[in-house]
């Protein structure tokens, strides 16, 4: 068994299976991911609404009284071993602390209780009742983790926590360094995103307590319940439903934990948010490493059966085993574990996280039966599967540069532990589809599924979120419905299964998602809708009514709450109706009064910091009251008072009337957007029941995203599909020699663009083991990386680098290059390399690939070569496909025993009396080095080459053998010929599916001008394509056949490469004419500009960019007389360009 699917999409709740595969963010080193930083609205936060809206389910309010406390032990009572280990816990993090600001707050640190409050300082009080007392209570709850408690406007910690805050978060204590107060620490709300960054950044988790929001009784404190918690890849969400952004969510990051088995390694991962847990056994040294290296985790568990070696000895390290292991975790932090496994690491999450003993864990391993072992750290390193200083990486070849995020790991992963044979078929199954669609295909909106589980089990999506998840359901019906899509669709459930663990069939994916779609679209407002404006009237500034309700409107549909709408309405009204009747008489009165300078002023004003519409003014007071216009008014004005209480200003006036409509609006408005909350929870909590349908869907368009992305690159490179040779005993297995030969023509090395030409191809044909021989610098370390590239990317279903290509579905891909020392366990680089050979040599079997590079070259030389020869007799009798070189020439004088080896060589030509490389594959032996001709490329001084030069001739004079490549190979091109040759096609799909149909079917005035301009460019482009065909006595031509490509919607990779005419559908129904060899590219570009994101276009190809510019003036020129519009119509007046040769051109042209 072994872990099945990949952590990154954390699509695991207590009904979601566990991903196979690992994220490689750690690798990447990007900048830590930034979060938008929300807090809840101030109108949430007026009258309690807060409380109402956040005490569902799970949460608590302790507010403080003695009933709250029943369940928490006094502060005076004996701590349990529990306490211990935890205090413990804390005690060496804060042996760890190196600033001194925190060094001087640990010492006032006492070890007596989970805070590490001394009561003896001041302000250290536990009493029952007292808010240190209630911050114990929440930490006894959650004890590894830091608490931050919401105190008025700031989070505060105190006592241990306080001391994380100042050395990891960069806070200043309270109260500066005060010797005789405790530590105290903390952020302002704004800052709060923040700070709990900055601690899970370096490994901490939080505890966020808030405060009950709203008036209190007077001398009671205020309640607080634990609102959420912050770890290292999951982020706070608490509030997320009430804001209008999103979130940036995290990689979420497992606990780990490895120990030994009769089986080899074992690693488990264990996800808390999730509630799963998945293993993998059987692994070997390396592979476990390479797993810690590809995977950002949370905490890392050491269980001690990995202290006993094969000696039963307590040296980790001790003969070769264990050691690449343990250099690996001794630079990292870890705690040791004993017990069982799987169990007692569960046993260590829950204390981790402060969970219930109850809280049970779900075992989401997926059998990887048949699968190809997954790659060592050393493969996948020298072939820039994870990135690596100097070596290509392989991911930013694979994708193109506009693909990102989900769609990179999901492949990056794949590589990583490649998938069985009938997974493989189906991804270039899916990928062959996708490079011969003709209609437009979706955006493939990706969802992260960790993301959609924490949301919607918290009930905190908001609508932005609900929206995206639409876009994703939606796409999938829209594959549903095209019927070319509809296949790749159906060839997606299987991979999507192995990503996920979820077994759904094709209908009750289908189905789920019409539900779950037709739900949300019943609930969330969405764009186009347009009876929910912003109220607005002329006496009352527009910013109050637009801060006060673009929190609440727009987010679901009106007809949910219409009765909240109406009161809000009609609040509003009256509020202006009271503005009008207390504060214009004054404007009025004061706007009459043309007083110089120095005279009355006033003006009706939004006063943002209150949420409230006031008279701002001075000098308006009469002199003598005569009863005036305004007068009246000027009499009923009351200074204004903030919420506490206190003048706002000298100058800041109101009304009683105006003051009651204030409240009124606002409590209006504050019950509608309670209403609009509880809507967006109620559709989270019923969404929950279908988690596993959004979690499949959203895993299939990542997937199918990936896929996308790699086609259209592949085709950009002119990479081919290989034929993958089913393994041997498969029921549909050809013969033996087929399953067990690899056969790439005009191989590439991946790094290298074959459109750009200057690359060598070399073409190879294997069913057994390769030695290889060849000059430094002459191509054997490239060609071996290129062939391990090569057959891991057809193996994992991918194009490859080549003209043509027959794969066998190799258990086990193994490259092994050049070999570093370990200081950390100190062994040498030749110990190293052997600890490597040993791994290789115990996992390779006769469907093995086997790639060895210059073996045993870090020792003596008579005993290395013998080494090497013994360690290809292994790899011959075991009848593995495979190349080992070497620059080991005694290797050819042992008396080997092997049957199958056969000898290659890279050439060598000699021009003008000195020899150079060829790069190219041939067979034989190549006993020249060019050792001193690389020496001296390299800058080494001409007087040490000469010396070199003198003592290798008076030494090795004798044993000088014929060179093996002579003259003969003087034919030997080191340049290849690249085919330049791109066939168009005059050909597309018009669409007219159903599916494309219903999704234009709400404006169908767009539709029905689509259809104008599509028979439009038939007539004018026939016309000339017709005229044209009369010239040049050319075949009839096809049937010009224009494609749409609608709003979040791109074109398929045949367009790739490939002149075409496009026109755009404005929104404002003004049309754009223009043409491109990069259609994709020049689509996004126009969708960048603002208003063009919903733009549609209409596209069909031509044989040639001559033909194109020419077809682009005729319509730019000729669709002005049929009634459209164009936006750029003078470009019709020099778009003669190009054409000069567009007869010969077209006659000439592929059909």
């Amino acid at each position: 068994m072994q872990h099945s699917a990949i952590y990154w999409l954390a699509t695991r709740s207590m009904v979601v299976s566990s991903p196979r595969w690992r994220s490689l963010s750690l690798f990447l080193r990007s900048p830590a991911p930034t979060y938008c930083s929300f807090i809840p609205s101030r109108i949430l936060l007026r009258r309690g609404y807060i409380q109402r809206i956040s005490s569902f389910k799970d949460r608590r309010i302790l507010s403080g009284s003695s009933r709250a406390a029943k369940k928490h032990k006094s502060p005076n009572d004996n701590l349990d071993d529990k306490d211990f280990s935890h205090i413990f816990w804390w005690k060496e993090k804060m042996q760890m602390c190196r600033k001194p600001s925190t060094t001087q707050l640990v010492k006032r640190l006492a070890y007596s209780n989970l805070l590490g409050l001394d009561p003896n300082l001041k302000n250290g009080s536990l009493k029952e009742g007292t808010l240190n007392w209630e911050m114990l209570q929440f930490k006894s709850k959650f004890p590894r983790e830091v608490l931050l408690c919401r105190v008025g406007d700031f989070y505060e910690s105190i006592g241990i926590d306080a001391c994380i805050l100042v050395e990891y978060a960069g806070l200043n204590p309270f109260g500066g360094m005060r010797s005789d107060s405790i530590p105290k620490a903390g952020c302002p709300v704004v800052n709060l995103r923040q700070t709990l960054d900055d601690l899970t950044r370096n490994g901490f988790s939080v505890c966020i307590v808030e405060e009950v929001q709203g008036p209190t009784q007077a001398r009671s404190r205020k309640g607080r319940f634990i609102s959420g918690h912050a770890h290292p890849g999951s982020p706070y969400v608490y509030g997320l439903v009430g804001v209008d952004h999103d979130l940036d969510f995290p990689e979420p990051m497992p606990v780990i934990g490895i120990s030994r088995s009769a089986r080899g390694y074992c690693i488990n991962f264990v996800l808390e948010t999730m509630k799963t847990y998945s293993s993998e056994d059987g692994l070997t040294e390396e592979a476990v490493v390479t797993k810690l290296r590809t995977c950002l985790y949370h905490h890392l568990f050491l269980h001690t059966s990995l202290k006993r070696n094969s000696s039963e000895t307590f040296r980790w390290g001790e003969y070769g085993e264990g050691g690449l292991l343990w250099g690996e975790c001794s630079s990292r932090h870890f705690e040791w574990f004993d017990g069982e496994p799987t169990s007692d690491l569960l046993v260590k999450v829950k204390e981790l996280y402060g969970l219930e003993d109850e809280v049970t864990f779900r075992n989401t391993t997926v059998s990887s039966e048949n699968r190809p072992r997954p790659l060592t750290l050393g493969t996948a390193t020298q072939i820039g599967a994870i990135p690596t200083e100097g070596i290509p990486y392989l991911l930013k070849i694979l994708l193109p540069p506009n693909c990102t995020g989900l769609p990179v790991l999901y492949v990056r992963d794949l590589l990583l532990n490649p998938p069985a044979y009938e997974i493989a078929s189906t991804i270039q199954a899916i990928c062959k589809l996708m490079s011969s669609v003709t209609c437009s295909i979706p955006e493939f909106t990706c969802v992260s599924s960790a993301k959609l589980v924490k949301l919607l089990g918290l009930r905190e999506a908001n609508h932005i979120e609900f929206c995206r998840i639409k876009h994703a359901l939606d796409e999938i019906l829209l594959m549903h419905r095209t019927p070319e899509l509809n296949e790749i669709l159906k060839l997606l459930i299987d991979p999507t299964w192995v990503a996920t663990g979820l077994k759904i069939d094709f209908e009750t994916l289908v189905s789920g998602c019409e539900v779950i779609s037709e739900k949300i679209g019943e609930t969330i407002y969405l764009d186009g809708e347009n009876d929910q404006k912003i109220n607005s009237f002329s006496v009352i500034p527009d910013e109050f009514f637009e801060d006060m309700e673009s929190s609440w409107k727009g987010r679901v549909k009106r007809i949910h709450i219409d009765d909240a709408f109406i009161e809000v309405e009609r609040a509003a009204e009256a509020l202006s109706l009271a503005v009008e009747e207390d504060f214009v008489p004054i404007i009025s009165r004061i706007k009459a009064a043309a007083a110089p300078l120095g005279g009355p002023k006033g003006e009706i004003l939004y006063a943002r910091e209150h949420e409230a519409v006031w008279f701002k003014g001075k000098r308006f007071a009469p002199t003598v009251w005569a009863g005036g216009p305004g007068e009246e008014q000027i009499k009923q004005l009351k200074p204004a008072l903030d919420s506490k209480g206190r003048k706002v200003g000298e100058e800041w006036f109101t009304t009683t009337k105006v003051e009651a409509a204030l409240t009124r609006y606002h409590e209006c408005g504050e019950k509608a957007n309670a209403r609009v909350l509880e809507l967006l929870r109620g559709l989270s909590a019923e969404l929950q029941s279908k988690i596993n349908i959004l979690v499949f869907a959203s895993i299939s368009l990542v997937i199918a995203k990936a896929l996308f992305s790699h086609v259209s690159e592949g085709r950009r490179r002119r990479w081919v599909f290989p034929t993958l040779a089913e393994p041997h005993g498969s029921e549909n297995a050809k013969t033996v020699d087929e399953t067990n030969r690899l056969k790439i023509v005009d191989l590439l090395p991946y790094w290298f663009n074959v459109a750009e030409g200057g690359a060598v191809h070399n073409t190879v044909d294997m069913q057994s083991l390769f030695l290889l021989t060849g000059p430094n610098g002459g191509g054997k370390s490239s060609l071996l990386r290129s062939i391990c590239a090569a057959s891991l990317l057809g193996i994992c279903g991918f194009m490859v680098p080549a003209k043509s290509a027959l794969i066998p579905h190799f258990d086990s891909i193994m490259l092994h290059m050049k070999s570093f020392d370990s200081p950390a366990d100190g062994k040498s680089s030749f110990q190293v390399e052997m600890s490597e050979i040993r791994s290789i040599i115990a996992g390779t079997t006769k469907r093995s690939l086997v790639l060895v590079d210059e073996i045993c070259r870090g020792t003596e030389t008579a005993k290395g070569t013998c080494i090497a020869g013994s360690v290809i007799e292994t790899f011959d009798r075991i009848g593995c496909l495979g190349i080992v070189s070497t620059h080991l020439h005694g290797i050819f004088d042992l008396p080997l025993n092997t049957k199958n080896i056969v000898y290659k060589a890279m050439g060598t030509v000699c021009i003008d009396g000195q020899t150079k490389p060829t790069w190219k594959l041939i067979d034989g032996i190549c006993k020249e080095s060019l050792a001193f001709e690389t020496a001296k490329r390299e800058g080494i001084p001409e007087t040490i080459i000469q010396r070199a030069e003198d003592l290798y001739r008076s030494v090795f004079a004798k044993k000088l053998l014929p060179r093996e490549n002579s003259s003969k190979q003087d034919q030997i091109s080191s340049h290849a010929y690249v085919d330049n040759s791109n066939e168009s096609h005059l050909y597309s799909r018009k669409v007219t599916t159903k599916g494309t149909k219903e999704r234009m079917a709400p404006v169908n005035q767009m539709e029905s001008l689509r259809q104008k301009v599509e028979s439009a460019i038939f007539t004018i482009c026939r016309e000339r394509m017709m005229e044209l065909h009369g010239k040049t006595n050319t075949s009839a031509p096809s049937e010009i056949k224009c494609v749409l490509i609608g709003p979040r919607e791109q074109p398929p990779p045949s367009t790739i490469g490939a002149s075409s005419v496009y026109v755009i559908i404005r929104p404002d129904k003004k049309l754009y004419v223009g043409e491109t060899d990069d259609l994709a590219g020049r689509i996004h570009a126009h969708r960048t500009n603002e208003g063009m994101q919903n733009a549609c276009f209409l596209y069909f190809l031509v044989p040639g960019k001559s033909l194109a510019c020419q077809l682009e003036t005729l319509l730019i020129n000729q669709l002005p007389a049929q009634g459209f519009q164009l936006t750029n119509i003078a470009d019709g007046k020099h778009r003669n360009f190009g054409t000069s040769n567009l007869l010969s051109e077209c006659a000439t042209a592929p059909r």
